[in-house]
């Protein structure tokens, strides 16, 4: 082979990420905190958003598209991701034992949880659940007992 040759090499250009805002979403019933990773900046804030699915879908509207957003399955359900998907927006509902944690990284706040699902988001490195259709929900939530305090 010729010196400076390439021939027989399989090069290939890096994929350029494309603009736009990679949001993790550290849900509860009453508080939503967003991490949102700017594309174009590479800038990581943590934001307030609102606790409604409708709202956030709204409040997610008013980012640089496209917009990607992740959270953690659980017990606030999947009425989050249907509402992104019926505005178009790309979302992960992440199972959360197979989101990589560091060694030692312990303490778990919010905010950590939700820069943390924003950066994987962006790294492909979330492993998605089925987001189940609304009859498959209602009837898993009456299937399983419900955990009250007291209860045997």
């Amino acid at each position: 082979m010729a010196e400076g040759s390439w021939v027989g090499l399989d090069v290939q250009e890096a994929p350029v990420m494309a603009e736009g805002s990679w949001v993790g979403l550290d849900v509860h019933a009453r508080t939503v905190v967003a991490g949102v990773l700017d594309a174009g900046s590479g800038e990581l804030r943590t934001l307030r958003a609102p606790p409604r699915s409708v709202e956030t879908v709204g409040w997610l509207r008013q980012l640089p598209a496209p917009v990607r957003v992740a959270y953690e399955a659980g017990p606030t359900g999947y009425g989050l991701a249907r509402a992104c998907a019926a505005a178009g927006i790309a979302c992960t509902v992440a199972a959360p034992s197979k989101i990589p944690r560091a060694a030692g990284d312990r303490v778990k706040t919010d905010r950590r949880d939700a820069e943390r699902l924003a950066r994987l988001l962006r790294l492909g490195e979330l492993v998605p659940v089925r987001v189940p259709e609304p009859h498959e929900e209602a009837a898993r939530d009456l299937s399983v007992p419900a955990r009250t305090p007291g209860a045997i």
